[in-house]
């Protein structure tokens, strides 16, 4: 079985995971006008819905409920956006904070499925859902359309970052390697995706009557 204790990096992506998606759901909501308390719950939401969500999938106690220092760490991100100026927070910095955050949390999410007796392909799943799920809860909330119903590659590069952590891994290159090597691949992909708008082909089966 996959032991994650033993695995820093894994950890430290983790982290990176739950603070940039809170971020970008403290930059959500700011950029809306809403007040503090409104950033800190898309913070919050944003930071631990996909890791809540594969929690309660593979039947582990859901991780912030049990460490209430992620909850103080996402609502302090949303208190120090909120304070800052505006002009600190402009461009695509929304964007490419998601963009970290997809790719780190998904390796995570393969990780800690792994660790829990999960088989490789549904701990493949658990990657992307925690991955997309927080930034999917963060655009409902805010009455955007949501990234993953756009043709945008973003789901991609969350299966690219779990699946090449999982190949890796049985390839024998050693979990850091591996937790590395995906989480970079898929930021690429999703970092090659803003900045050339890269889009996965639409349905067009649909004819007019």
């Amino acid at each position: 079985m996959f032991d994650i204790d033993n695995a820093l990096i894994v950890r430290l992506l983790d982290l990176a995971g739950i603070a940039v998606f809170a971020l970008s759901g403290a930059l959500m909501a700011v950029r809306m006008r809403q007040t503090l308390v409104t950033a800190s719950f898309f913070a919050l939401v944003t930071g631990v819905g996909g890791g809540s969500v594969r929690d309660l999938l593979i039947g582990a106690p859901v991780f912030w409920v049990q460490d209430g220092a992620i909850a103080a760490v996402c609502i302090a991100i949303a208190l120090v956006v909120w304070i800052t100026p505006e002009r600190w927070w402009r461009g695509q910095l929304l964007e490419w904070a998601d963009a970290v955050g997809l790719a780190a949390y998904a390796v995570f999410g393969t990780a800690k499925a792994l660790a829990w007796g999960v088989p490789p392909v549904p701990a493949l799943m658990m990657g992307v859902i925690t991955g997309c799920v927080g930034g999917t809860i963060r655009d409902i909330l805010a009455g955007v359309p949501s990234i993953i119903m756009r043709p945008e590659v973003y789901v991609t590069a969350a299966a690219l970052a779990s699946g090449l952590f999982l190949l890796l891994e049985w390839l024998g290159t050693g979990t850091p390697v591996a937790a590395v090597a995906g989480a970079v691949a898929g930021f690429a992909l999703r970092g090659a995706a803003i900045r050339w708008s890269l889009a996965l082909p639409s349905y067009r089966g649909a004819r007019a009557d």
